[in-house]
C-alpha cells in the first residue's frame, strides 16, 4: 500500500496533482499487483520530473575532450578547500553570489556542524577563457574532496576521474600531514599538481615560508604557486586560467565502444540508485542498454546528466565528461564502486578500478532500548545505502541483546556514522569499544580472523601459537620543541621510528610504524594535548606484524561480560584490566549482595574490585533482651546474603554502559 505521506508529498509536487481520495479508491480497487505497480511507476515518474531539472541551453556536444578539464581540490582539514570551491562556482556563474549556503558542496548536517567534508561532491562549471589566441568555452568538472585521513578512500576515488589537482595549503599553517598524504596520492596517480597558497589575508600568513616548504618537501617550483584568499577573493582570477592551461584534457577515444568508470552512488527514495560516472571512451545516451563488468547485469538508462550544481538532465554524456546515470538499480550493492559500465553486447577491456575498501575499525552498535532493534535495523539499512564503505553484520550480546557489528574506515568515520544515525534517523545507540581486526594461529595450524574479541575463545581447544595485528605508517608534523615528548608518546604506544627530518627551522616531520590498536582510541587526542593543538597527524595502512596478544575478559560474579571483552598486548594487560575494573566499580549500583568485578586472562585473574552489599540493621528493633535471638538474626542475614550472591544476577544499567564505553 502506498503511504499517505508519500502520496501527500506527490500531491504537493509542482509538476502534477491528483485527487488524493480518488487515488486511494483506485488503489483499493486494484485487483492485481501489476496494476498497483503501474500506479507506483506513474507516481515515481511524476515526482521524478519535479526533482530533476532540465536546462535546454546546455549542449554537451560543443565540448569535445580538448575543451574539458577534470580536476579536484585536495588539502589538509580546514585549509579552505570548500570555501575555494564556493568561489569558483560563483566565478563561473554556476551559483549566484550571496545566494545559497556557505560551503555549498557540503550538504550533510554533520559536515556543517563539524566544518569538515565527509562525502566527495561533483559540480560541472562552464568557463570562457582566452586560449591560444581565441575565446573558447571550457567544461570544468570540479570534485571537492574530504581532508581527514579517515576519508582518504573518497579522495582516491575522486582522483581516478581527474587529470589534475589544486593542492591547497594554508599560508599560516603551512604543509600539514594530510597535505603530504594527498600530494603523494596525486603524484602516484600521475596528475598535474597546481599548488595554491590560500588565506594570504591572515595576519600570520607567511607565503614565502610555505613556498620553501613546497620546494623542500615536494620539489614543486615556488614560482608556480598561486597566492589566493578564498574569503576576500584576492588572487582567484588566476585559478581557472591555471586549470585550463596546466591541466591536460582527459584521454579517451570518442569513436571507441562505451566505457564508464563508476565513481560513487547513493540511494534516492523515488528513483533508486543514482550513479556518478566518468566516461572514459565513447558516449552514453538516454534509453540505451548498459551492463556491469562486475555483476554482468544489464540495465536501461532512464536518465543521464551532469551536476550543475544539482542534477541537471542532458540526455547524453560524451567522452571525458563526468555526470550521473539513473538505471533503475534498487540497491547500492549492485553499484560497485570502481566498476566499468559499457554498452550491452559490446566487448570491452574493463578499466582499472580501485582497491577494495579495507575496514580499519570495528564496533558493535546496539539499541539503547532493546525494543528498538527493528527501528535501528531500518535506520542502518537506509544509511548504508548512502555510505557503501560501512560493513554491517548481525550479532548478539548477553549484556546488550541484539545488535550489529559494523566496520569503518577510521574513528572519525565511525563517529560521523553514529551522529548521522541520531540526526537523520533519530536512532539512539550504544556502541562498544572500537577494535581492530586480528589474526590468530593455533597449534593445529588453523587460523581465524577476529573482528569481535568476544568471538575468541578464552580457553581454546588448541594452543595459540602466533598472533598478528594490523599496523599503520603514521606521519606526524610538529613544532620542533615537542619532538622529545612525541618520541616518548610513540615509544609508549609500541612505535618504531622510520624517519625523522626537519621541514624548516620551526617544524619537524616524523614517521612511525604503530600498531593500529594503539591509535584508534585516544592517540590523536593525546597528541593534540601534548603539542597544544599544533600537531598534525595522518596514517596509511601497512602490513600485519607478529605480536604477543591476549584476550582480556571482564567478569561479574564469575560471569563474563562479552561486550567488554578486548584484545590487548600482554605487556599492557595489567594496566588496562585495572582501569576497566576501577571504572566499572564506579558505575555499578550497590545491591543486596556483594558483587565481584574481575579482569582475567583465561583462568588467571589480574585485577579485582568488590562492590560491597547494602547493609540492613536487623538488630534495629531489638532493645536489649535475649542475646541468642540477636545471634540467630545475624546468622540468618549472613545466610540470606550468601544465597543472594549465589543466585543473584548483576545487570549493568545501559546509561552506565554508555558512559563506561565512552570513557574506555
Amino acid at each position: 500500500m502506498v503511504s499517505l505521506y508519500r502520496l501527500s508529498k506527490l500531491r504537493r509536487s509542482q509538476r502534477f496533482s491528483f485527487n488524493l481520495s480518488s487515488s486511494y479508491r483506485e488503489i483499493d480497487g486494484f485487483g492485481s499487483t501489476s496494476h498497483l505497480n503501474s500506479f507506483l511507476c506513474w507516481t515515481q515518474r511524476a515526482f521524478y520530473g519535479s526533482h530533476f531539472r532540465e536546462d535546454p541551453s546546455i549542449d554537451l556536444s560543443q565540448y569535445p575532450s580538448d575543451r574539458i578539464r577534470n580536476f579536484s581540490i585536495i588539502a589538509h582539514v580546514d585549509h579552505g578547500k570548500s570555501t575555494l570551491a564556493d568561489r569558483l562556482l560563483e566565478l563561473t556563474g554556476t551559483i549566484r553570489k550571496g545566494h545559497g549556503q556557505p560551503q555549498y558542496l557540503d550538504k550533510l548536517q554533520v559536515e556543517r556542524e563539524r566544518g569538515i567534508t565527509v562525502k566527495a561532491q561533483t559540480a560541472t562549471m562552464f568557463h570562457q577563457h582566452n586560449y591560444l589566441g581565441s575565446n573558447t568555452n571550457f567544461l570544468l568538472n570540479l570534485i571537492d574532496t574530504p581532508g581527514h585521513v579517515d576519508f582518504s578512500y573518497e579522495v582516491s576515488r575522486s582522483l581516478a576521474a581527474c587529470q589534475g589537482v589544486l593542492l591547497v595549503v594554508d599560508a599560516a599553517q603551512g604543509v600539514q600531514a594530510q597535505t603530504v598524504a594527498n600530494f603523494y596520492l596525486a603524484f602516484e596517480a600521475n596528475l598535474a599538481i597546481i599548488p595554491v597558497i590560500n588565506k594570504i589575508d591572515q595576519p600570520t600568513a607567511d607565503p614565502d615560508r610555505v613556498k620553501e616548504q613546497l620546494k623542500s618537501i615536494f620539489d614543486l617550483d615556488p614560482n608556480d604557486a598561486l597566492l589566493t584568499s578564498a574569503k576576500t577573493g584576492q588572487g582567484l582570477d588566476q585559478v581557472l586560467p591555471a586549470v585550463v592551461e596546466r591541466i591536460p584534457p582527459p584521454p579517451g577515444n570518442s569513436s571507441s565502444p562505451l566505457r564508464m568508470l563508476l565513481l560513487d552512488s547513493y540511494y534516492d527514495e523515488y528513483k533508486g540508485v543514482i550513479c556518478h560516472v566518468a566516461v572514459a571512451d565513447g558516449a552514453l545516451r538516454k534509453g540505451e542498454k548498459i551492463s556491469s563488468a562486475a555483476t554482468n547485469q544489464s540495465y536501461e538508462v532512464l536518465d543521464v546528466g551532469i551536476m550543475h550544481p544539482e542534477l541537471t538532465q542532458t540526455g547524453v554524456l560524451l567522452t571525458g565528461q563526468v555526470g550521473y546515470v539513473v538505471t533503475g538499480m534498487r540497491s547500492t550493492k549492485e553499484a560497485r564502486v570502481g566498476d566499468t559500465l559499457f554498452h550491452t553486447r559490446s566487448i570491452i577491456e574493463p578499466l582499472p578500478g580501485f582497491k577494495p575498501v579495507k575496514h580499519m575499525v570495528f564496533s558493535g552498535l546496539y539499541p539503547a532500548d532493546g525494543s528498538d532493534f527493528e527501528s535501528l535495523s531500518h535506520a542502518i539499512e537506509r544509511l548504508t545505502c548512502n555510505d557503501a564503505s560501512v560493513s554491517v553484520t548481525k550479532e548478539s550480546s548477553t549484556a546488550l541483546g541484539m545488535g550489529y557489528r559494523c566496520g569503518f574506515l577510521g574513528l572519525l568515520h565511525m563517529d560521523v556514522f553514529h551522529q548521522r544515525l541520531e540526526q537523520e534517523h533519530e536512532a539512539h545507540v550504544i556502541s562498544t569499544v572500537p577494535t581492530v581486526p586480528y589474526i590468530f594461529e593455533f597449534s593445529d595450524e588453523s587460523k581465524i580472523h577476529i573482528q569481535n574479541p568476544a568471538m575468541l575463545p578464552s580457553n581454546p581447544k588448541h594452543r595459540v601459537t602466533t598472533c598478528w595485528e594490523p599496523t599503520v605508517i603514521a606521519t606526524i608534523i610538529i613544532p620542533s620543541e615537542y619532538v622529545g615528548s612525541i618520541i616518548t608518546l610513540c615509544s609508549e604506544r609500541r612505535g618504531e621510528q622510520l624517519e625523522y627530518s626537519f621541514i624548516d627551522s620551526q617544524r619537524a616531520l616524523m614517521k612511525y610504524r604503530l600498531p593500529l590498536r594503539e591509535i584508534v582510541v585516544d592517540f590523536y587526542n593525546e597528541l593534540k594535548s601534548i603539542t597544544s593543538g599544533y600537531a598534525s597527524f595522518d596514517y596509511e595502512e601497512a602490513d600485519y606484524q607478529i605480536s604477543d596478544l591476549v584476550k582480556l575478559d571482564i567478569l561479574l560474579n564469575g560471569q563474563p561480560v562479552d561486550a567488554m571483552a578486548t584484545i590487548v598486548h600482554r605487556s599492557k594487560a595489567q594496566r588496562v584490566g585495572r582501569e576497566l575494573v576501577d571504572k566499572l566499580k564506579k558505575f555499578i549500583d550497590r545491591q543486596m549482595f556483594e558483587i565481584t568485578i574481575q579482569a582475567a586472562i583465561g583462568s588467571k585473574v589480574i585485577a579485582r574490585e568488590t562492590v560491597s552489599a547494602m547493609r540492613k540493621n536487623v538488630l534495629a528493633k531489638c532493645y536489649g533482651g535475649d542475646v541468642t535471638r540477636k545471634k540467630k538474626l545475624l546468622e540468618k542475614q549472613k545466610e540470606g546474603k550468601k544465597r543472594m550472591k549465589r543466585i543473584g544476577s548483576v545487570d549493568i544499567p545501559q546509561e552506565a554502559f554508555r558512559e563506561l564505553l565512552k570513557g574506555s
